[in-house]
């Protein structure tokens, strides 16, 4: 299966981490964005008019949207529905915690941050105040239950581990959070692909860490 990616990136490495989750192999095509070349590649162009990482190849299929492309592995690839179940409630919820990492937490990251790596400009305070927000409501969402959707690891765990993973490299505190700390250690030792999550994140920590001369 064809990846073209940008392994740094969030959306990115939450694929990888879903692909180990169900055993399917993806040869990579690194796509370097801040040079272009996802507007250069020929191929890529041609398969995808948005021209945005992460894209999956699958047999003549193509993809992208990370989350779209994180479920259709499981759904495609999962020997059983326990990352994603069928059952519509417990679907249901998990789509909302995607949504909530998509549209609120790993928003207000890339909010916060991506214009301070772009730019090398600072942080705004407001946007600042928005990441705690969407802490609180992690916290809250993991009130009394060991992972994000309920008693078991679903597809939304993957999503927030590769957000909140981000958040740790950049060394934004939400050890106050005591639900969060709790589902952070738990996860960190049965995600699959975690290991090289954090990988890919030390080696790009040189970025992150130019935020804090």
């Amino acid at each position: 299966m064809d990846f073209y990616c940008f392994p740094q990136s969030v959306p990115n490495r939450a694929v990888i981490m879903t692909a180990a989750a169900v055993g399917v192999k993806l040869n990579r095509i690194p796509l370097k964005l801040l040079a272009g070349e996802h507007l250069k590649h020929a191929e890529f162009m041609k398969i995808n008019p948005q021209h945005m990482v992460p894209t999956i190849v699958d047999n003549g299929f193509v993809l992208w949207e990370s989350r779209a492309i994180m479920t259709y592995l499981i759904e495609q690839y999962g020997k059983d529905d326990s990352l994603y179940p069928k059952d519509p409630k417990k679907r249901a919820l998990i789509n909302q915690r995607l949504y909530f990492d998509m549209g609120t937490l790993y928003k207000a990251l890339g909010d916060y941050y991506y214009p301070q790596l772009a730019k090398k400009s600072k942080g705004d305070p407001a946007l600042y105040k928005n990441i705690e927000t969407a802490f609180e409501f992690l916290n809250t969402f993991l009130e009394d239950q060991l992972y994000v959707a309920g008693d078991t690891f679903t597809v939304a765990d993957i999503a927030l581990v590769a957000t909140v993973s981000t958040f740790a490299n950049a060394e934004f505190d939400f050890s106050k959070y005591e639900n969060v700390m709790k589902w952070w250690e738990n996860v960190k030792k049965v995600t699959p692909g975690f290991e090289e999550n954090q990988a890919i994140l030390l080696a790009d920590k040189y970025r992150w860490d130019a935020l804090r001369e």
